[in-house]
């Protein structure tokens, strides 16, 4: 298999220098785990610019790559790069920035290359299913745990922290997102983080919450009754469960990505409650908890070798709840990989 920078440049002009300065692909390219750095990419470029603090870490982390500091001053790292041509991240970098960079780059041109640069991270190598799939374990674990602890009386906040703590306790390094942990009435808010709001018995209580291992995302959910599930809850948790199911199913590696939302979305809307399910399927999962490929209505994407992403069907009403289950899903070897595994049934606990 090609090396990500060897994916980079694959099929680019040679003429074309690319600099990056956003955290999730200097870490993709070079390794370094650090946002004080830059990155020139070029065929006959390796150039990682930091500063004094981080030199002996970039030494170690980034072998492959000249060393600059960047109190040397940008006249002399850009007279270090010949191109003329420089590909840069234009959603990563503050226009502010980049005129004072562009400033110092006589006889330079820029151009937009955000997703030329993106590009080699839609599809993962081993090593990065890997991780992912360990951070998803963490996550499986960190569910079955929270089981035991949820009860009556207790905030969203305080389930909200245990869950944190027992993942960082297990390896994670940091969360890969703000935890979800929505109740009651509150549920039928998708981005419900944890508030102070008691959860009651009989309450509907969403979490959806991930963290990194090794610089990667994971990404789940699971919704659950604290006591005794009404009719109600009931048949919109089968509900959802049954359009999650369609698209695990249904879904195969080359096809559309918009036709897997379909196979959800559809189940829902003939169930009557198209109109309370308004977010995507799901989206890639990496370096980054929102990536590329998306599963969503308009997505021009396809489900291809490498991809790792969320599948996320959900139903909101206001004033009684709502209901997600979320799965991460891998295509390798050609097969649909499921790297969830905490269980799917409805939990009352």
């Amino acid at each position: 298999m090609k090396s990500r920078i060897e994916r980079l440049l694959d099929g680019q002009d040679g003429g074309n220098v690319y600099f990056i300065s956003g955290y999730p692909n200097i870490f993709y390219y070079s390794g370094f785990t650090s946002e004080d750095a830059f990155l020139f990419i070029a065929e006959d470029t390796r150039i990682l610019v930091t500063d004094s603090r981080y030199t002996v870490q970039a030494k170690q982390q980034a072998p492959e790559f000249d060393i600059m500091d960047i109190s040397e001053g940008w006249e002399k790292i850009f007279a270090a790069v010949h191109h003329t041509q420089i590909g840069f991240e234009e959603n990563k970098m503050s226009v502010g920035s980049f005129e004072r960079i562009r400033a110092h780059a006589a006889g330079k041109d820029f151009f937009r290359a955000q997703n030329i640069i993106n590009a080699p991270r839609r599809h993962k190598d081993n090593e990065e299913l890997k991780a992912i799939a360990d951070a998803e374990r963490i996550g499986d674990e960190a569910f079955s745990h929270i089981l035991k602890y949820i009860r009556p009386g207790m905030t969203e906040r305080d389930i909200a922290l245990e869950l944190e703590m027992y993942m960082k306790r297990s390896g994670a390094t940091d969360l890969s997102f703000t935890t979800i942990a929505a109740s009651g009435a509150r549920s039928a808010m998708p981005h419900g983080t944890a508030s102070e709001k008691i959860v009651e018995n009989g309450d509907i209580l969403t979490l959806d919450f991930g963290c990194v291992y090794k610089g990667y995302c994971s990404d789940m959910t699971r919704t659950v009754v604290v006591g005794r599930a009404d009719e109600m809850q009931r048949k919109i948790y089968d509900i959802v469960l049954g359009a999650q199911m369609a698209a695990l199913d249904g879904m195969r590696a080359g096809m559309r990505c918009s036709e897997i939302d379909a196979l959800a979305r559809d189940y829902i809307a003939k169930a009557g409650y198209g109109d309370k399910f308004g977010h995507s399927l799901g989206h890639g999962v990496g370096i980054e908890i929102h990536e590329s490929p998306n599963f969503s209505p308009k997505s021009k994407d396809v489900l291809e070798e490498g991809n790792v992403l969320s599948v996320e069907p959900g139903i909101y009403i206001e004033g009684f709840g709502g209901v997600r289950i979320e799965d991460l899903i891998a295509v390798k070897d050609g097969k649909i990989v499921n790297l969830t595994y905490s269980p799917k049934q409805l939990i009352e606990l």
